[in-house]
């Protein structure tokens, strides 16, 4: 399967008309070592499983090095520019947190994943004011089981409407 485009700009009765559907996946992203690296570096979380190959062969048994669980899920970001559509009018868009958050298997250095967004849910919490809940799966090249699974939500603020041109209004 191929990344798919969501349609670039929605309404928010269309975007509502979405809850429930698969709106889109994203392009593949490489975890190379130099990724695992830099979000190490970052983070100031240089476990060996992450940076260092022949420990992690050595000490831990495994095949090569992993991503950090963090470095996938922050992947997110840019996988849901790929894949998710805007809601007409917005003026600014917040990540406002996760509701859950599962890390299922591990992404092995060398390999790529792809995010895939499910609309959980719309709701205006006032006017001008939007939550926007993904069901999000990470796809891991290859692989049986996703990386991780989250429900993330998003909060839109709205452009205010238009000001009604003198002598129009009420």
């Amino acid at each position: 399967m191929t990344a798919t485009s969501p349609p670039s700009g929605v309404s928010l009765s269309d975007m509502k008309a979405l809850v429930g559907k698969e709106v889109g996946v994203s392009r593949w992203f490489s975890v190379r070592q130099d990724r695992i690296d830099a979000f190490a570096d970052v983070t100031e979380d240089h476990q060996f499983i992450h940076v260092d190959p022949k420990r992690a062969r050595d000490e831990a048994g495994m095949d090569s090095t992993i991503a950090h669980g963090f470095l996938t899920l922050s992947l997110l970001s840019a996988m849901a520019l790929d894949a998710t559509p805007a809601i007409e009018g917005t003026r600014m868009g917040i990540n406002y947190g996760f509701d859950k958050i599962r890390f299922l298997s591990p992404v092995k250095v060398g390999t790529k994943v792809r995010g895939r967004f499910t609309l959980a849910s719309v709701s205006e919490k006032k006017p001008g004011e939007v939550d926007v809940v993904w069901q999000v799966s990470v796809d891991i090249e290859g692989g049986k089981r996703p990386a991780l699974t989250a429900e993330w939500i998003n909060r839109m603020y709205l452009a205010a409407e238009e000001a009604v041109p003198e002598g129009k209004g009420s």
